[in-house]
């Protein structure tokens, strides 16, 4: 990451992220919500990757060095809260679940700031009780921290569609696929196919943000059939690639 920026207050506002464009790391002494009204944000920290669709905000927490990428024409909406308003409990960040109710509270609260401090308290207060409601969910691709690990996972972040297995791709690296699924479930909490399938599913979701045919992103991710990927991306956020589209 680049030289790290301090911000005492988490902003509580709309930002507006042309398609490619990001912030910079940085970190906050409050807790916040990163939601992307439009096109799909992922945030980068040390410990990996978390990307979040219309369906999807991101938690921060307080303390947590933390740098935003815009996919499509994005709008985030950001919600700042004081370190005791924490009603998941997060120490870390997380994607977690936003219903049709909480995604129009987070904009409500977010699109204007010029109204009645009453009105505004009694709007966050409901935003809280519907957050504490919110599940987390598994869209996470964690960082590897053993270097010989991280050098194959390297490998598919780069090219999501390789589809060497664990032990073609360690063999180039000179280290065994049983020497590197330990770290693997230690670090990650998952095999490593089933990482593979969440930087699958990662990359999808930025080329469905940039408009790329669901043919072009199943291929272009690996996966052997559209019908394929339309099944796991179903299985993951609860609807369709096409859907997907619909909700941005």
């Amino acid at each position: 990451m680049s030289e790290i920026r301090h911000t005492p207050v988490a902003m509580t506002g709309l930002r507006p992220l042309a398609a490619g464009a990001g912030i910079d790391a940085h970190r906050h002494d409050e807790n916040q919500i990163v939601y992307a009204g439009r096109g799909v944000l992922s945030v980068t920290t040390d410990a990996g990757i978390w990307v979040a669709p219309a369906t999807r905000a991101i938690w921060i927490p307080a303390g947590a060095v933390h740098e935003h990428r815009a996919y499509g024409d994005t709008v985030l909406h950001l919600v700042g809260l004081p370190v005791e308003d924490n009603p998941l409990g997060l120490d870390r960040p997380a994607v977690i679940g936003v219903d049709p109710l909480l995604r129009e509270l987070i904009i409500a609260y977010t699109g204007r700031s010029d109204g009645p401090a009453a009105e505004r308290l009694r709007l966050r207060a409901v935003l809280l009780d519907r957050l504490r409601r919110s599940t987390q969910q598994p869209v996470h691709v964690p960082a590897a921290r053993d270097p010989r690990l991280a050098a194959v996972c390297a490998v598919l972040r780069d090219d999501p569609a390789d589809d060497r297995t664990l032990a073609r791709l360690g063999a180039e690296a000179g280290v065994s696929d049983r020497t590197l699924s330990r770290p693997c479930r230690a670090e990650f909490g998952m095999s490593f196919p089933q990482w593979r399938t969440q930087v699958r599913l990662h990359h999808a979701l930025r080329l469905l943000a940039e408009d790329v045919p669901v043919t072009v992103v199943a291929s272009r991710c690996g996966w052997a059939s559209s019908s394929a990927f339309i099944d796991v991306f179903r299985r993951a956020f609860g609807h369709t690639p096409g859907t997907h589209r619909a909700h941005r």
